[in-house]
């Protein structure tokens, strides 16, 4: 076996992106990502994390000269050695049934991210934001994956277990219904109790309003995310980026904001899933695909699933009906319209070191669909492992 360096060579970028294309082919429910999706995580002039961090890849041939495995390995250094135990990340592993072949690409990762310091290694993880490509699936190859969701082999699970990595953390997927949903006595009678206090409100985005809507985001996002294991504050620069990004799909009837007294308490943002598209574009974006993708958006509105990007209330405001209210309103605006072209949601990346926002996902009427595992590799193998504190 040869392994070797993908860095800026044009054939092994290729090559990168395409393994997986022969991997998966037979695998009715996976949906070929965008390759410029793929290829910006690796690009320092696309990607912020290159900013504070780096990066590099692999590709695994056969004495044959065939391509069997692919993996990448990352570190962020404001973030890993403000840790206890300076942790970096492996990636983007997709290998064929050959356990050998496996530990060569996590062995690579291993000894590259101890020459940079780091005492563990999480996998597979993304080298930017956790809602993309983050987590080994262990349940859920009966569906299709959502927009930028992991979606690997289940033998992958014997490869990274058997090296010795160890469940750091579990992210689930809970789906439902929009329409016809039954949720808890207890979370009806909470949303009840807030829609008949004046002091709340309750309101669908407006893109006229949208530089309003997005410091409102921001505000919310640093009181209740920023507090979380490896969650920084979001900069107003950080946040305008973001809301940039989404602008082309944002469907204003999807996202919520709470209001109490006029403060921004609480959002629920949603996103139409353009995996649902993107299976129909080959991983390509250019002009035609771009195109293809507006006119199956806004007018063929063959989008019918959702994304439940991410849902936040702040400290003051927890536990106290504004998380059942909110979820609901959103909810009854699908009832209300006659034209509501969405039928599911699947509530993202619902971790299982959050337990309170499991039970209350939970009682939504929603079940479980897609699990992933966040694994930890420690490179001193006589150290006691933790798992990913609770909150």
């Amino acid at each position: 076996m040869l392994l070797f360096e993908v860095g800026t060579n044009p054939k092994a970028q290729r090559e990168f992106l395409m393994f997986p294309v022969r991997l998966y082919q037979n695998d009715a429910n996976w949906i070929r990502p965008l390759d410029q999706d793929i290829e910006s995580v690796f690009d320092p002039q696309k990607n912020k994390m290159f900013k504070h961090g780096e990066c590099i890849r692999w590709i695994l041939q056969n004495d044959a000269g065939q391509t069997i495995g692919r993996v990448a390995a990352f570190v962020d250094h404001d973030k890993a050695h403000l840790e206890e135990q300076p942790t970096g990340g492996m990636g983007f592993f997709e290998c064929i049934e050959d356990e050998k072949a496996a530990f060569v690409l996590f062995q690579a990762c291993k000894e590259w991210l101890e020459s940079k310091g780091m005492e563990a290694m999480d996998g597979p993880v993304n080298f930017g934001e956790r809602e993309s490509w983050w987590g080994l699936m262990v349940q859920g190859w009966d569906h299709e994956p959502t927009y930028k969701m992991p979606w690997t082999k289940e033998y992958y699970i014997r490869f990274f277990e058997t090296y010795g990595f160890q469940d750091y953390f579990k992210q689930f997927v809970y789906t439902s219904p929009i329409r016809e949903v039954v949720v808890a006595p207890a979370v009806e009678e909470k949303a009840q109790r807030i829609y008949a206090n004046p002091e709340y409100t309750f309101q669908h985005i407006e893109k006229a309003k949208l530089d309003q809507y997005t410091e409102d985001f921001r505000s919310i996002y640093n009181k209740a995310w920023a507090k979380f294991p490896g969650v920084k504050p979001m900069s107003s620069e950080q946040a305008a980026s973001l809301v940039k990004s989404m602008k082309p799909i944002l469907d204003e009837q999807l996202i919520w904001f709470a209001y109490a007294g006029g403060e921004a308490i609480a959002f629920f943002i949603v996103i139409p899933d353009l995996n649902q598209i993107v299976k129909h574009l080959n991983g390509k974006f250019g002009l035609v695909q771009k195109l293809k993708l507006l006119y199956l958006l806004k007018w063929k509105k063959v989008v019918t699933r959702t994304c439940g990007l991410i849902f936040g209330v702040i400290p003051d405001y927890q536990g106290k009906g504004v998380e059942s209210a909110i979820a609901l309103r959103f909810r009854q605006a699908g009832r209300d319209n006659p034209d509501y072209q969405y039928h599911t949601i699947d509530m993202n990346w619902v971790g299982d070191f959050n337990p309170r926002m499991n039970r209350f996902v939970s009682q939504l009427g929603t079940k479980i669909e897609k699990t992933f595992i966040t694994y930890r590799y420690l490179f001193d193998r006589t150290k006691e492992f933790k798992r990913c504190p609770r909150v």
